[in-house]
């Protein structure tokens, strides 16, 4: 008897323990984060706080709070541009300290913490203008979007759907481009010379914010003031890289 209890049984208990175990609940769906923009508020802003973004009147500089389920995540400025429903793209603030080793009256001869613990009453903030950020409604995600030539004492970028168009400079410093690029493209759509650059002779503005115009899509680059130059705008694949990229790119840094 015992020994038919055992041939019965075994195949049993082998029979339920290879049935997967049943979960006790269902798991929770997630819960979209709520991301917005908070109150626009002022703050302290100079041309020697931020030499590369501010002019040489700014004394104020409008700031909002970039909030991920109420928590401040990042600090913006300007206006924000819907890409889609999902995205939009907007200038990220930046707080920095311009502090020099020593100011308040903290000692060299002290470990950095203790200096900084010392004269944390005495830091000097200031703010500047940041990179262009992409960010996510549903994630709260903001990436920096890498925007090609970009320079932040001449670059005021207009936005369009999903295209960027700005004056840029090239890494030498010494010519102007009209630069038009789309967010997940990986060429710059137009890339075009429009003048020489020398930032040391500017007195005016070296390029004004671009103008959109939709059918057909054109961009219009005004120039120092001088001079307006017109650009259809297809798809990045159709337009290749004119004879001046290449002479940017073989130019030497100085």
């Amino acid at each position: 008897m015992y020994l038919f209890n055992r041939v019965v049984l075994l195949p049993a208990l082998l029979a339920a323990g290879a049935m997967p175990a049943l979960p006790l609940r269902a798991a929770a769906p997630k819960k979209p984060h709520v991301v917005a923009l908070g109150a626009m508020r002022q703050v302290p802003y100079s041309k020697s706080g931020d030499p590369a973004g501010a002019g040489p009147d700014e004394t104020k500089l409008e700031t909002r709070p970039l909030l991920v389920d109420g928590k401040v995540s990042e600090w913006t400025t300007g206006e924000m541009h819907p890409v889609t429903e999902r995205n939009f793209v907007v200038r990220r603030a930046v707080k920095v300290n311009d502090s020099l080793p020593g100011d308040g009256g903290a000692g060299d001869a002290k470990p950095p913490v203790a200096r900084l613990a010392d004269a944390r009453g005495a830091v000097h903030w200031v703010w500047q203008r940041g990179p262009w950020l992409l960010v996510d409604r549903l994630t709260g995600h903001a990436t920096v979007v890498k925007l090609p030539d970009y320079d932040a004492a001449v670059s005021k970028v207009a936005w369009f759907r999903d295209y960027a168009a700005y004056c840029g400079v090239t890494p030498s410093g010494k010519s102007l481009f009209a630069i038009v690029t789309q967010l997940g493209a990986r060429k710059r759509v137009i890339s075009r010379k429009l003048a020489g650059y020398d930032a040391e002779d500017q007195v005016l503005p070296a390029c004004s914010l671009p103008e959109w115009q939709r059918a057909p899509l054109r961009i219009a680059f005004h120039v120092d003031g001088r001079k307006t130059v017109t650009y259809d705008v297809t798809s990045a694949a159709a337009l290749p890289e004119q004879d001046g990229d290449a002479e940017r790119e073989k130019t030497p840094e100085p």
